[in-house]
């Protein structure tokens, strides 16, 4: 029943929501953004189920993908038109509630076990997992430096996280809010097994509840995904992400979009629950 309802809801968000709330309350451009975005693909349910993170395979044509909560600890390895071509077993892992993936420039792939809808998890974490060889597997153990409840009161259900990319030695963490009017806030860890506090460095409104991060490979561009939105922010250096342009295209198309990737330093990938696959191309300029 809970399923059914949070389906219907993520339906009329992605309907009605559109970008006008995030012009109005943080000043994102949106007729600006020359971008175009179509279905190119789907993934086979019974294959792979509830698609909730995509990264770039190292031939940079082909990708990894994983399932959401109460699936197996694997990877599955498809083409861009969701074609499985081999799935992966990750040892030493479970599937607690895997939200995305992320990749560094050193050969590793980041999965992030920190879905936390009940925002009542202690042992938040994200494998590190070297992507040449697979058995290879280490634990980065992290824990909110601002929750000071497990759950706090319900209008603070702010810590749960879907969303995060590597950038620079360091893994950037974005909420998913249960609570629109709160600001979505940016954390950051080091990328090195461990364990450590989260601790916020930034923070935005957005009209949309946050699901996937990505950034480009040159590291310009920082784009996050969420139900009906897709945002785009231009690095003005260093790590001051929402400080430059910020740019919001609607895509109801997507339903409940849950994973994205920069394919280069333009063009993006995103998938949803149900396996559809849609590619974000940037129009040429006139």
């Amino acid at each position: 029943m809970l399923e059914k309802v949070f389906t219907i809801y993520v339906f009329f968000q992605t309907l009605l929501c559109g970008c006008s709330a995030d012009r109005r309350h943080a000043g994102f451009l949106v007729k600006e953004m020359p971008y175009s975005i179509k279905k190119v693909g789907k993934m086979d349910k019974r294959e792979v189920k509830e698609s909730s993170g995509l990264e770039l395979a190292p031939d940079e044509i082909t990708l990894w993908t994983h399932a959401d909560s109460g699936n197996p600890p694997q990877l599955y390895h498809i083409n861009a038109t969701g074609k499985l071509l081999k799935t992966v077993n990750i040892p030493h892992a479970s599937n607690l509630d895997w939200e995305d993936l992320a990749k560094d420039n050193k050969g590793y792939l980041y999965i992030g076990d920190l879905g936390n809808n009940s925002n009542s998890r202690k042992n938040l974490r994200i494998f590190r997992v070297k992507e040449s060889n697979m058995s290879q597997v280490d634990t980065i153990s992290f824990s909110y430096s601002d929750q000071k409840a497990f759950p706090p009161v319900k209008k603070d259900w702010n810590f749960n996280c879907e969303a995060f990319f590597y950038y620079q030695d360091s893994l950037y963490l974005f909420s998913k809010n249960r609570n629109p009017r709160e600001k979505v806030k940016m954390y950051k860890i080091p990328a090195q097994p461990g364990s450590y506090q989260a601790k916020v460095v930034d923070s935005l409104n957005f009209a949309s509840r946050i699901t996937a991060a990505d950034i480009s490979p040159d590291g310009q561009m920082v784009a996050l995904l969420g139900y009906g939105n897709l945002y785009l922010f231009h690095m003005n250096g260093g790590s001051t992400f929402f400080s430059g342009k910020k740019y919001c295209l609607a895509i109801p198309q997507s339903g409940q979009a849950e994973a994205l990737v920069f394919l280069n330093n333009k063009d993006l990938l995103l998938s949803n629950e149900g396996g559809k696959i849609f590619r974000a191309v940037k129009k040429k300029e006139k």
